[in-house]
């Protein structure tokens, strides 16, 4: 069936259930489209400083690894399971390259958004044409939330990107009912088993929850078992299941810890941070997508005029993704990051038909909005300790120690470049922190894998005086907020100070 639409000519495969527009004979090719997005991300990705908690935190562990045992994850010298170590190798190859900086830091982000750029494009371009995939690459490239993304370090673009990968994949696997193409679904198993390394069951849950109850509503059941072909758990099996039994077999508790507790006790209870409203994506998504949240409502009306089944893909998909992120009571905007490619391809479609003049000048306005973010972001530098980390790194001598006084500064193990575990000196005792989500949890938690190393480091505040005397010169950066015990110890010298962090110097002095 044909029919003009605009200035483009649709038509609608038998079988295929999308609209779909003939490739132009001027379209650039995909290799210049996906190296055009890969310079676009990379060209602003190391002008700003760490952020924290996340960026210090992830990349301090990336570091670790690349020191010492590349298959356990360690924060501070202890085990840290809180995800899985996908990002931590990537970041770790990049760092191989790159050296040990921001760029590297972030590599992993850039890869997941990569991925979820590039497996959009290809889609789309099968399923509607080069237009509608070049505008939605353009949507996804300039938008806010996307381009942040992709430049923070943390696993939620990297998982966002292999849960894009996988199931566009599954959906390419069942594009000829009632055939289950065997290469495409196992694909598929394999995004799901490099997303589930990247940030756990999710990884395949997800698609899961896309693929499963999309083809139910179709009545294509046959086709939904054919998805279970034992070859492709097996795919998925070999690449996901080695690292896991590896730490088991290591770490008795692991299992418990990992799966139960930062799976499924997480998700259900409300005693972690950023603890919002159900309704918080359906509002945050659209304002992390402006300028382009403008066109959703038509895109909405369109999409509900189709009644097409590939459509329904895409509304379905962000639905699932948003719906699931909505149910706990703790909730970060990068959880949502996997439903902006299908929100892309709704609005492509939408901007496809508008006119070429208003899609472009959308995308200039976007992208400067995207600098400007960014810019703002290295300007304000907010929380950084990157001044003291490397005022640090330029006076510590062997032999030295560093101790952190109630605040863990996530970056300035990584600036420092620091080779010995710093000494937290805390309240470790306090019963409050069992209903806490923070830095001393984390520490405590990796603690119980490696008990001696964390009686180690963690150290109640009262030993503050004494862990601050020996041979050897005592350093401690601390932030503002927390001089005043550090300012009371005897022969304490402020070396650095900015409106973030100081650093504080402690000379040689003997123990009493």
């Amino acid at each position: 069936m044909k029919q003009n639409v605009a200035d483009a000519v649709v038509i609608r495969e038998p079988g295929d259930g999308a609209w779909r527009q003939p490739v132009s004979n001027n379209a650039w090719s995909a290799t210049t489209v996906l190296t055009l997005l890969a310079v676009w991300l990379m060209a602003t990705v190391g002008l700003r400083p760490l952020l924290i908690p996340d960026e210090g935190r992830y990349a301090s562990v990336a570091l670790e690894m690349l020191r010492g045992n590349a298959l356990v994850p360690t924060l501070n010298g202890l085990p840290f399971f809180h995800k899985p170590p996908l990002f931590y190798w990537i970041d770790m190859a990049a760092m191989q390259l790159f050296g040990a900086g921001p760029f590297a830091a972030r590599a992993g982000s850039l890869l997941g958004a990569w991925v979820m750029g590039a497996t959009l494009f290809f889609a789309l371009r099968r399923w509607h044409g080069v237009r509608v995939a070049g505008i939605a690459l353009a949507v996804m490239a300039t938008s806010p939330f996307f381009f942040v993304g992709a430049q923070y370090a943390n696993h939620d673009m990297l998982v966002a990107g292999f849960i894009t990968a996988a199931i566009l994949s599954l959906a390419r696997a069942v594009d000829d009912p009632p055939k289950v193409h065997l290469g495409w679904l196992v694909t598929g198993a394999v995004a799901c088993a490099m997303a589930t390394l990247a940030k756990g069951l999710i990884g395949f849950v997800l698609p899961a929850m896309v693929i499963g109850p999309w083809l139910l509503a179709q009545g294509r059941w046959r086709q939904l078992v054919g998805l279970l072909h034992p070859v492709a758990w097996c795919a998925f099996l070999v690449v996901a299941a080695p690292w896991f039994v590896a730490m088991q077999l290591r770490f008795p508790e692991f299992f418990d810890y990992f799966f139960m507790e930062q799976h499924f006790r997480r998700f259900v209870q409300s005693s972690f941070n950023n603890v919002q409203p159900f309704w918080f994506f359906i509002l945050v998504l659209p304002a992390l997508m402006l300028p382009w949240a403008l066109w959703i409502p038509q895109a909405l009306r369109r999409a509900w005029s189709a009644r097409d089944a590939r459509i329904g893909l895409y509304v379905w998909w962000i639905v699932a993704i948003t719906g699931f992120f909505s149910l706990p009571s703790s909730k970060l905007v990068g959880y949502v990051l996997p439903a902006v490619a299908p929100l892309c391809a709704l609005l492509a479609m939408v901007l496809t038909h508008g006119g070429q003049r208003r899609w472009q000048w959308a995308t200039a306005g976007s992208a400067l909005l995207c600098l400007a973010l960014v810019g703002a972001i290295a300007w304000q530098s907010p929380k950084s300790s990157r001044a003291a980390a490397l005022a640090l790194a330029a006076a510590i001598a062997p032999g030295d120690k560093v101790v952190m006084v109630e605040e863990y500064l996530y970056d300035v193990p990584f600036y420092a470049q620091l080779v010995d575990p710093v000494i937290f000196v805390s309240n470790w005792n306090d019963p409050a922190l069992a209903h806490q989500d923070s830095w001393r949890n984390e520490l405590l938690d990796a603690a119980r894998f490696a008990p001696k190393n964390g009686r180690q480091v963690l150290q109640p505040i009262e030993q503050l005086g004494q862990l601050a005397c020996g041979t050897g010169t005592t350093w401690l950066p601390v932030s503002v907020g927390r001089v005043a015990p550090v300012a009371a110890l005897p022969g304490a010298v402020r070396v650095y100070g900015d409106k973030n962090s100081e650093l504080w110097r402690v000379a040689a002095r003997p123990c009493s």
